[in-house]
C-alpha cells in the first residue's frame, strides 16, 4: 500500500476539483439521470469511475471518444474489451445496419450462423458452437452441462478469477483455506462452499487434492488470470490442468473472454492448448451483445445425448435472443474483416510500447511497481513483482491508489479500465496514443514519488 495516504488524499482531491471544473455538461447530464437511475447510470458499478460523477459519451470512434464536454479521450479501456476492436469499426456497423434493415431477430437462424461457427472453428479448433447475448451466459450454461453430463454438482475456480455473474464463481479462500463467499456478494443463493471449489493459480497440488475428491463437474478458469490484474501461468501448468481433468473426469473451460488479447485463437491457440470447452463474449460482435461457447466433439455428444428435445426449450439454458440475426452479422463482420489474425502483430506493438513506457517510468521514480503484458493487454500493479496467484495480486490492491491514478488519466483525456490498472488496444490504438498515456504516468507517479 502506498505510504503517504495525506499526499495522496490531497493529490486526488485536487484532481477532483480539476474534472469538476471541466465537466460540466456531464454533470448536468448525471443530475438529470439521477432522477431515475440509481447512482445516475445504468448499472451501479458504472459509478465505480473516479470522479464526483461520470463521464457521459456523445460519441466514439476508433481508439478515442468524446464526452459531452467535447473532450477528446484516448480509450484504453475499450469497455472492458467490448470494444477491442475499436470503436464503430466500419465493416461491423455496415453489417450490423444492413442486417437491422432487414430484422433483427426471428428464433429461426439466418446464413450468418453457419459462417460464424466456421470462422469460430477454424480461430479456436472446437467444432462446434452455440451462442449467446455474454459470456456469463455462456459460462453458466457450460457449468449445466458438465453437471448434466458428468453427474456431480461442483465448479472448480482459481481465488480471486471472475467469470461474470455466475453464482458458483463467487467464492473465495478464507486465512484458513475454507471456500467462503467472495466478498461483496449480492444476495447469494446458497453457501458457495456447496457448489465450489476454490484453489489457488499456478498451485498444481490443491487442484488435483480437490480433483481427487469426484467431486467436481467442471474446471472453469482463464487460462491466464485478468480479472484481478494480469497473472501469468508458470511453465507447465496447463498442461497439468489438462491432465488432472482427464485423469479425474472434469470437463475443462477455458474463459477466452479476456485473454483473447494473446491471439487470433486466443491463449488456448496460442499455446497449442486442448479444453473440452471455450467461452468467448462481448468483443466478437463488433459492440452488441453476444457470447459464445465452443464444445469439443466428444463433449458436444454427451450433451446431446442427455437432453431431450422435448424438454430443450426450458431446461435452463439459453435465451429468447440468444443466437439472433443481428448478434451473428456482428461475430461474422467481427471476426472476418476487423479481428482478423493480420491485426494482432500492430496491436501487440502497440502493447509492448505501452509497457516499455511504463516500466521505463518505474525505474525512473523507484516505485516499487511491476508491469506484465498478455498479447495485446498491459497492466501495472502495486507490488515489486509479478504475482504468482489470484491471492498475491490482491493483496498488493491499492483501491485509493488507483482512483487517483485513473483520475489523473482522466484529466488528461485518457481513460484506462476502471477496476484495474489495464490497458487494452485495439487495431485504432496509435504510438501517439501509447505516448499521451506516458506522459501522464510519469507525471502522476512523479507526483506521487518526488
Amino acid at each position: 500500500m502506498y505510504a503517504d495516504r495525506e499526499r495522496l488524499a490531497a493529490l486526488t482531491a485536487a484532481e477532483a476539483r480539476v474534472f469538476a471544473a471541466a465537466r460540466p455538461r456531464s454533470r448536468a447530464e448525471w443530475e438529470r439521470a439521477s432522477q431515475h437511475l440509481p447512482g445516475g447510470v445504468p448499472m451501479l458499478w458504472m459509478r465505480k469511475w473516479p470522479g464526483p460523477w461520470p463521464v457521459y459519451v456523445a460519441s466514439g470512434s476508433g481508439s478515442r471518444f468524446r464526452c459531452l464536454d467535447g473532450i477528446d479521450h484516448v480509450d484504453l479501456c475499450l469497455g472492458d474489451t467490448g470494444a477491442m476492436s475499436g470503436h464503430a469499426p466500419a465493416a461491423a456497423v455496415a453489417a450490423l445496419t444492413a442486417q437491422l434493415q432487414r430484422g433483427s431477430t426471428f428464433m429461426l437462424p439466418t446464413a450468418a450462423a453457419a459462417r460464424a461457427g466456421e470462422l469460430l472453428a477454424e480461430r479456436f479448433g472446437l467444432p462446434e458452437w452455440q451462442f449467446t447475448l455474454s459470456a456469463t451466459d455462456a459460462n453458466r450454461t457450460l457449468v449445466r452441462y458438465a453437471r448434466q453430463v458428468t453427474g456431480r454438482r461442483k465448479v472448480l475456480i482459481h481465488d480471486f478469477s471472475y467469470h461474470g455473474t455466475v453464482d458458483e464463481t463467487f467464492a473465495t479462500l478464507d486465512g484458513e483455506g475454507r471456500v467462503v463467499a467472495r466478498r461483496g456478494s449480492i444476495g447469494a443463493p446458497i453457501p458457495v462452499a456447496e457448489t465450489t471449489a476454490v484453489v489457488q493459480f499456478n498451485d498444481v497440488n490443491a487442484l488435483e487434492r480437490e480433483l481427487a475428491t469426484g467431486e467436481i463437474a467442471a474446471i472453469l478458469i482463464e487460462p491466464a488470470m485478468t480479472n484481478i490484474g494480469i497473472v501469468l501461468p508458470e511453465p507447465g501448468y496447463l498442461e497439468a490442468v489438462r491432465a488432472l481433468a482427464t485423469a479425474h473426469g472434469a470437463i475443462l473451460i477455458h474463459d477466452e473472454t479476456h485473454t483473447l488479447s494473446a491471439g487470433p485463437g486466443g491463449y488456448t491457440a496460442e499455446h497449442g492448448l486442448s479444453p473440452d470447452a471455450i467461452v468467448l463474449g462481448k468483443t466478437i460482435a463488433g459492440g452488441v451483445p453476444a457470447g459464445a461457447f465452443g464444445m469439443s466433439a466428444e463433449l458436444g455428444d454427451r450433451v446431446r445425448r442427455s437432453i431431450h428435445l422435448e424438454d430443450i426449450d426450458v431446461g435452463g439454458v439459453g435465451g429468447t435472443l440468444a443466437g439472433n440475426a443481428l448478434s451473428l452479422a456482428g461475430i461474422v463482420a467481427t471476426l472476418g474483416e476487423v479481428l482478423v489474425p493480420e491485426a494482432w502483430g500492430p496491436m501487440v506493438e502497440r502493447a509492448v510500447q505501452w509497457s516499455e513506457g511504463v516500466a521505463s517510468v518505474i525505474a525512473e521514480s523507484g516505485a516499487p511497481w511491476q508491469v506484465t503484458r498478455l498479447g495485446t493487454r498491459a497492466e501495472y500493479s502495486f507490488r515489486e513483482t509479478a504475482p504468482r496467484d489470484g491471492a498475491e495480486a490482491a493483496a498488493a490492491d491499492d483501491f485509493e491508489l488507483q482512483q487517483y491514478l485513473h483520475l489523473h488519466a482522466l484529466n488528461r483525456g485518457i481513460l484506462m479500465t476502471p477496476f484495474h490498472n489495464m490497458a487494452l488496444m485495439s487495431p485504432a490504438t496509435t504510438a501517439e496514443d501509447i505516448e499521451r498515456h506516458t506522459s501522464h504516468f510519469r507525471e502522476a507517479v512523479a507526483s506521487l514519488y518526488p
